[in-house]
């Protein structure tokens, strides 16, 4: 085993309450970003969860420099309660406008699902509110499912809407990305698998997201897609990942960052897949994990083209989004990133 690999004592546990003793792995390698670029050079990444609204041009950057060619921004909580409907509005407007434009001009394919989260559906007069505008958005370009949607704190509530909108996805034909909850992760999922299927989906249309080592088993002997959140000492660690992988092979898993407004890291999927190189996976299966089962998943959506990215975007950062680019007050579309001076 190479001096990375070694086994550290700190522990990245889950969420789930009933641990079974696969949380034990190393929380990170210490490993610089030449040495672990080398093992994933020539790969190409789709992150099918991530929350790029909370993330930074350096992130874009950083993520198209590791291969990250194309991603999915799901609608979520924004880390405090909104507080009427017209936020709503803006936050799914920009989710088709400028995120999407904003991506593009660091040469990744952006695309997004729509959804009320569960966190939200239990103020129930602001939620009737959005189920009424939902519908405006979720059949827009570069929408590529409902989501992500399902339990949280498991209230009436939010199986009510939760409900709702899997008959809208139904009616749409998209695909449904489902939160499982943090707390009670087990029933959260197993209570969202068996509602789905009451409302008639096909499980194949149905991505789990946010699984564990409790949940897996029971989200792919039914058919589902099981997401896997590479997210700091909350929901997996990538050696764990790993582990799941060599157990379970690379059929209707993948993985993704959900990188947000928290401590996480956008560069979660090639640092997973570096991981798994080192391991000695093969690079068919993590090609299948990192990259082609999300646009199996998702492009069930009719949205997905690869060819829009496999051979790289064309980017020009002086194209404008409603009269506003990326580049403020007269900057250079090129600036180096290793000079002291920054002018």
């Amino acid at each position: 085993m190479c001096q990375h690999c070694k086994d550290s004592s700190a522990p990245n546990p889950s969420h789930f309450e009933e641990g079974d003793g696969l949380a034990n792995s190393p929380a990170h390698i210490d490993m610089a970003w030449s040495e672990y670029n080398e093992l994933i050079k020539g790969m190409r990444f789709f992150d099918p969860h991530i929350h790029m609204v909370s993330r930074t041009t350096d992130d874009y950057q950083a993520m198209r420099q590791a291969g990250i060619v194309a991603l999915i921004e799901p609608s979520f909580w924004v880390g405090q309660p909104r507080t009427g409907l017209s936020s709503f509005k803006d936050y799914y407007s920009s989710l088709v406008g400028w995120e999407r434009f904003r991506s593009s001009q660091f040469g990744i394919k952006h695309y997004c699902t729509m959804g009320l989260n569960s966190r939200e559906a239990n103020n129930e007069p602001l939620a009737e509110q959005v189920m009424e505008i939902l519908p405006l958005y979720i059949y827009k370009e570069g929408v590529v499912g409902i989501g992500e949607i399902g339990f949280d704190d498991q209230t009436p509530a939010e199986e009510k809407y939760y409900r709702l909108q899997l008959e809208l996805a139904k009616e749409a034909k998209l695909p449904v990305q489902i939160h499982t909850p943090h707390r009670d992760k087990k029933r959260g999922t197993e209570r969202s698998m068996a509602i789905a299927l009451e409302h008639g989906l096909d499980p194949s249309w149905v991505i789990i997201d946010h699984n564990n080592e409790e949940t897996v088993k029971s989200v792919l002997d039914q058919g589902f897609y099981a997401a896997f959140t590479i997210y700091p000492f909350t929901k997996m660690g990538n050696e764990r990942m790993v582990k799941v992988v060599e157990q379970y092979g690379p059929e209707r898993i993948m993985v993704n960052s959900a990188a947000d407004w928290g401590i996480s890291d956008p560069l979660a999927i090639p640092k997973t897949a570096a991981l798994m190189k080192m391991r000695g996976i093969s690079d068919e299966t993590i090609r299948m994990v990192t990259y082609q089962n999300a646009i199996d998943a998702f492009g069930k959506s009719g949205q997905i083209d690869v060819s829009d990215f496999e051979s790289g975007l064309s980017v020009e950062k002086t194209e404008k989004f409603h009269g506003n680019s990326i580049l403020r007050g007269g900057q250079q579309p090129d600036v180096s990133k290793d000079s002291l001076v920054i002018q």
